[in-house]
Parts: C-alpha cells; sequence; structure tokens
C-alpha cells in the first residue's frame, strides 16, 4: 500500500494553489488539513503546526513520514517520485524555460504580495487597506508584464505556458492570475496569460484546484 499524502493548505493560499494542481495533474489522492491564516491570530503560528514546518507557512505536504516545504520543492518532489504526467518537459532547454517561468512568479511577485508581508505594513506601519492594495496591483502588474513578455510570440508557448501539456510554470501561472483578479489587477494588457489560464481552467486537475472548491473554503466563495 502507498503511503498516504497529507496537504496542509489554506484555500485561498496561492503557494497551497500549485500543490494541489501538481497533485491533480499527478491523479494522486491527499487529504486536505485546513490552516486557516487568519483565524486566531493565524493557525499556522501555533506550536503545533510549527513543529510540522518552523516557517509557519503553507502548504506542507507529508508524504508518509516526511514533512516536505517549499511548493516549488514539493511538486519537483512530486515529479520525481511519480514521473508521469511529467511537470518538467524532456529537454534542458525546456526544463531551465519552465523553471525561469515559475520562479519569476513564485520569487519574485508572490513574496511581495504575500499575507505576512501586507499583515507587516498594516501592523508596524499603519499602512491603509488602498495603499497596500495598490502596493500588491504594482508588484503583479510588474511581474505580468515580463511574463507576457517570455510568453507572447515565444515559438515553445503553446496551448500552455511550455508546450501542449501543463507544467511546472502552469501550476505557478494560473494561482497568480486568482491573485491578480482578486485585487483588481486590469488583466486586458496580459492576452497570453489569460489565454493559457483559460486552457488551464478547463482541465479537471486545474478546476478541482480551485480556491472556492476547497474544504475549507467559506460559503460565499
Amino acid at each position: 500500500m502507498s503511503e498516504p499524502l497529507r496537504l496542509y493548505s489554506y484555500w485561498r493560499s496561492s503557494a497551497a494553489y500549485r500543490v494541489r494542481i501538481g497533485l491533480n495533474l499527478k491523479g494522486l489522492a491527499y487529504d486536505t488539513v485546513p490552516v486557516h491564516l487568519v483565524l486566531d491570530g493565524g493557525q499556522q503560528h501555533s506550536e503545533a503546526y510549527r513543529d510540522l514546518n518552523p516557517q509557519a507557512l503553507v502548504p506542507t505536504l507529508c508524504h508518509g513520514q516526511r514533512r516536505l516545504t517549499q511548493s516549488l520543492a514539493i511538486l519537483e518532489y512530486l515529479d520525481e517520485v511519480w514521473p508521469e504526467p511529467a511537470l518538467l518537459p524532456a529537454t534542458a532547454r525546456e526544463r531551465q524555460r519552465v523553471r525561469a517561468l515559475a520562479l519569476l512568479v513564485a520569487c519574485d511577485i508572490h513574496p511581495l504580495n504575500n499575507l505576512r508581508v501586507l499583515q507587516y505594513f498594516e501592523r508596524e506601519w499603519g499602512v491603509p487597506q488602498p495603499e497596500r492594495d495598490g502596493w500588491v496591483r504594482h508588484w503583479i502588474e510588474d511581474g505580468f508584464r515580463a511574463v507576457e513578455a517570455l510568453l507572447a510570440d515565444h515559438p515553445s508557448t503553446g496551448d500552455f505556458c511550455e508546450g501542449e501539456t501543463p507544467t511546472l510554470a502552469d501550476c505557478c501561472l494560473v494561482p497568480q492570475v486568482y491573485n491578480a483578479r482578486r485585487f483588481g489587477v486590469d488583466l486586458a494588457a496580459y492576452p497570453t496569460i489569460r489565454r493559457i489560464e483559460a486552457a488551464c481552467l478547463a482541465l479537471p486537475a486545474f478546476i478541482a484546484a480551485r480556491p472556492e472548491h476547497q474544504p475549507d473554503a467559506p460559503a460565499a466563495a
């Protein structure tokens, strides 16, 4: 019998969203353990969760007794343990491009918009909500200009970021587009991003991973 998978997740976390997509693309069954990032001051700060993940971040994926952190490292772990369908392409050049697109989102856009950054702005500096939202939009738009330029008219761009099957890059892009919409980013300037998002969201693996379909999503979502 294969070892069970447990995903510690928050319905609106884009990092957890990436991993849900990857798990679904692999056809892997997993149990979701909700970690509410706001309730009770943030359940990720509890002693029990810090014992599991000292960074107090989601996601954490438990595979049997193994505790896996960091969404991109988790996705690459899934690709090595369950190689098919692959999240990384066959050639070094293609893999580099996919990783570059994924890292652009996960390392250059997302950290500037993370909940703990926005909470720090509010708690330590009293930055009002409209200014915090403007900060988020600025950095998403700045990053999306680069993503759009890297995708548009590139010979490797297909229905998805790289070719005709979803990769690690798509696992990262779709949750960031969700965040962009949440904060009111005008996506008209990014037609390739929107086209790829639509292709992804037509697939069952992406549909099942959507925030509003998670067990801890509020009814209003």
